[in-house]
């Protein structure tokens, strides 16, 4: 090889440049019989030339966040993969072999252990799903909906929230006028017992139910699942699909193809109102009711089993329907500020939420019913004095009835002042009443909203309120169940205005009064009356030993002018009084409270009371709420969560008995934990028939 020549190198700067560019080069810059390049263009030092030849060690890549991202997201995947792969590969008693090996034998599940008492299947039973449980699917929506049809837009994966979420949220949306389909659009509700079974993929509503009843003989045709489209006030969802009736044909056919035998009816959450509304409606006189005459129910129904029934409502329903928010949603706006608020790719996720929750009038139906009567004061309520421990136990009638000595001890330490169900800061929660100076809030000018003009198409009925009538809302200072339904017509008149067409809050002087007979009332207890059915049972099966909302400290939101003006106030926690994140607690299943629950099979259906004329029976079965003792055993069998009490074992074989045939003294009565009864007793509700005389003055 011939020797190499050197050149007089350029200046240092043009030197420089040339080296630059030959190091991002991958071609060799030394002809192969050594001699320089022809036009003299690459000339390198043999220093440079010996490392070209072997010796320069390789270039390092730049490694950019781009690929920490790609990296992280594959490795994420490749271990789901995975872990799918071994799980559908391992055999199917794997879970059981390892569960059993930390805990011990796992019981029977309930199907199979009363399979083995020699239970069957005797009553057919009826299934009513709650608010956001049952699947609903499009038939017919817009151009940004293309090959949806048929496809589920609420429950399964969700997958168009993420594909589309504008659209989705058009979709989900009723028309703000009239509460039923927008012009161009029509989602339905699934049908069969797919409609409800699972929420999303392996998340269980009614399919545990559905397979322990299965173990004793129950199959689809003594099963039927009452779906509905959740987000339509009950009686437009006769008015628009005739579901009513529809569950009415359905029943009588349940009937008269099972030997004449009654139904059990099984309606959870939400589907405890739609029922309650139901029962009215099926004996009304057509066109409003459906006709069936006043024995109607007393002909079919052998029990109604309530689950996680919000009889009297939930206070959880008014954060909802005021700010958007509940607990969870604001420890997430505290752990993020803004972030759930901000306009990120143009879409403002809380007023999106609200936007479209406020086309539901179903959920009106939970605001809190019987007013300041049933939820108390601004110095009294029920569940005065509650405390926050943990530690329960199954309850005697005896014991029920030593239960007021030992809690008047506890209403001397210091107490949560449950009724005032919104307060706008910790210090007027806390304040006696007499210190609270209050600026009525009825008749103030709302004034002109900058949000007008500035906040595109996320419209929420806060943008026709001027900033005057935002802060005439904070200025009111506290609010109890009685100024609740004032406020909310205040704050949206759209949204009440349907919702007072379809529902009713207060409790009712004379039920004889014509009045009661529209609809409205039917699904408020305290406003109707049961049905003529002495021999049918009602049972209010629900879960305690869990923090439930009761009242909130809100304040003013800082970004006032786009955004929801108020929010939950994170920051104020108390733990003598059971306040944290701003939320007070009292007993019950995370959603609803045990006095809602609890009150009208203990006190105001109980015996033969002018809400319960006929003496039908009424039983309450607590289920004390444990977690799962680990991760294997999922939502565990011993839940007493609103929903995943579902799986609870201990209240599926009661259900199972009931549809077996046995009676409520058969299942050994009523089964309590909490203080349902002694604050059933503080509650002053007249339960007699006589009609209250009021003095004028």
């Amino acid at each position: 090889m011939s020797s190499l020549r050197r050149r007089k190198p350029i200046n240092e700067s043009s030197d420089s440049k040339h080296n630059e560019e030959e190091e991002d080069e991958d071609h060799d810059d030394v002809d192969a019989d050594g001699d320089d390049d022809v036009n003299g263009k690459n000339k390198k030092t043999p220093s440079k030339i010996k490392k070209k030849r072997g010796e320069k060690p390789p270039k390092q890549p730049k490694w950019s966040c781009m690929d920490t991202c790609c990296w992280f997201i594959g490795c994420i995947c490749i271990i789901w993969w995975l872990l799918l792969f071994l799980y559908n590969a391992m055999p199917a008693s794997f879970p059981q072999y390892v569960t059993e090996a930390i805990t011990g034998p796992l019981p029977d599940p309930p199907g199979v252990k009363l399979k083995k008492e020699g239970l069957e299947a005797k009553h057919p039973v009826v299934f009513v799903p709650g608010i956001v449980t049952g699947g609903l699917e499009l038939w017919e929506g817009r151009e940004c909906a293309e090959g949806l049809f048929r496809k589920r837009l609420w429950g399964g994966t969700f997958g168009e929230v993420y594909k589309r979420p504008l659209c989705w949220v058009e979709h989900m949306s009723l028309d703000n006028e009239t509460g039923l389909d927008p012009c161009g659009i029509r989602v339905r509700p699934v049908s069969g017992l797919v409609a409800a079974d699972y929420f999303a993929p392996g998340y269980f509503v009614w399919a545990v139910l559905i397979a322990n009843l299965a173990r004793i003989g129950y199959e689809d045709k003594t099963m039927y699942m009452a779906a509905y489209d959740w987000r339509l006030s009950f009686q437009n969802t006769e008015v628009r699909d005739q579901t009513l009736s529809r569950i009415k044909s359905n029943i009588e056919l349940l009937v008269a193809t099972n030997g004449g035998r009654k139904v059990v009816v099984i309606p959870h959450s939400m589907g405890v109102l739609y029922f309650l509304h139901f029962m009215k409606w099926v004996e009304a006189p057509a066109p409003m009711g459906g006709g069936g005459g006043p024995d109607w129910c007393s002909k079919h129904i052998k029990a109604v089993v309530n689950i996680g029934g919000p009889f009297l409502g939930v206070p959880k329903a008014i954060a909802g329907l005021f700010s958007a928010e509940a607990k969870d949603i604001a420890v997430a706006r505290a752990l993020a500020p803004g972030f759930l608020d901000n306009d990120i790719f143009q879409f403002q996720t809380l007023q999106h939420v609200m936007r479209m929750s406020r086309t539901w009038d179903s959920t009106m139906s939970m605001i809190p019913r019987g007013g300041n009567t049933i939820w108390g004061g601004l110095d009294l309520s029920p569940e005065e004095g509650n405390s926050c421990a943990k530690k329960r136990e199954k309850k005697n009638e005896t014991q029920i009835a030593d239960q007021a000595g030992s809690e008047n001890a506890v209403c001397k330490a210091k107490s949560a002042n449950y009724g005032r169900i919104i307060s706008f800061g910790k210090d007027v929660a806390e304040a006696p009443s007499s210190d609270i100076e209050r600026i009525d809030f009825r008749g103030a000018i709302k004034g002109h909203s900058a949000a007008n003009t500035t906040c595109r198409d996320v419209w929420t009925e806060y943008h026709d309120m001027g900033f005057a009538g935002i802060k005439a809302v904070a200025e009111y200072k506290t609010y109890t169940a009685d100024s609740l339904v004032d406020l909310l017509h205040f704050v949206a008149p759209k949204m009440m205005a349907r919702g007072t067409a379809h529902f009713s809050y207060g409790v009712a002087d004379n039920l004889d009064d014509p009045q009661y007979k529209h609809y409205k009332y039917w699904s408020n207890p305290l406003e109707t009356r049961l049905p003529n059915a002495p021999d049918m049972e009602i049972y209010s099966l629900y879960g305690v030993g869990l923090p439930t909302e009761r009242a909130y400290v809100y304040k003013l939101s800082p970004h006032a002018e786009c955004s929801i003006p108020f929010k939950i106030d994170t920051s104020a926690d108390d733990e003598d009084t059971c306040l944290r994140d701003g939320v007070y607690s009292v007993d019950g299943d995370e959603t609803v409270p045990v006095l809602s629950a609890g009150f009208m099979c203990a006190k105001g259906w109980r015996g033969k009371t002018r809400f319960n004329p006929s003496g039908i029976r009424t039983y309450i079965r607590e289920y004390n709420h444990l977690p799962p003792a680990n991760l294997l055993e999922g939502r565990g069998t011993l839940s007493g969560a609103h929903v995943d009490i579902m799986g609870n074992f201990a209240l599926i074989e009661d259900v199972i008995r009931i549809a077996a045939g046995a009676s409520g003294e058969e299942l050994g009565g009523d089964q309590v934990y909490s203080k349902i009864f002694n604050w059933s007793e503080k509650i002053n509700l007249r339960l007699d028939e006589e009609i209250p005389v009021h003095s004028s003055r």
